[in-house]
């Protein structure tokens, strides 16, 4: 099992940045984490994703440049660093785990329960 908790949500403004962390808790070592973000009636849609053992990273093509992943072994955190943001919406941001580094939501087995995130123009 894998306990996943998100924090660090917010408001920002159209060209700002945020962090976001991710403790994991439970047998997540050999696992990719991965963060995807929701906004209302739409499917999760993947950011970025590391693999834990030896930092792999993995980005969606529209984050990469802006968005940096990374993770604190220390802390059992994984951090997501969203640069530029486009202040469009507002999202939930998840993180998952899963077995393999992967952009597919469907390829993660746990997930936490989100933090809102809100852009503005």
């Amino acid at each position: 099992q894998v306990q996943l908790v998100e924090f660090g949500g917010g408001s920002v403004q159209a060209g700002g940045s945020m962090r976001l962390s991710c403790i994991a808790s439970g047998a997540f070592t050999r696992n990719a984490i991965g963060w995807f973000r929701q906004t209302p009636g739409k499917e999760r849609e993947f950011r970025a994703a590391i693999l834990w053992t030896d930092e792999t990273t993995t980005y969606a093509p529209s984050v990469r440049g802006r968005f940096t992943i990374s993770r604190d072994s220390a802390w059992n955190t994984v951090y997501l660093q969203m640069n530029n943001l486009p202040g469009k919406d507002t999202a939930v941001y998840y993180c998952a785990a899963g077995w393999a580094l992967s952009q597919i939501p469907g390829a993660y087995n746990y997930w936490g329960r989100g933090t809102q995130d809100t852009e503005s123009s």
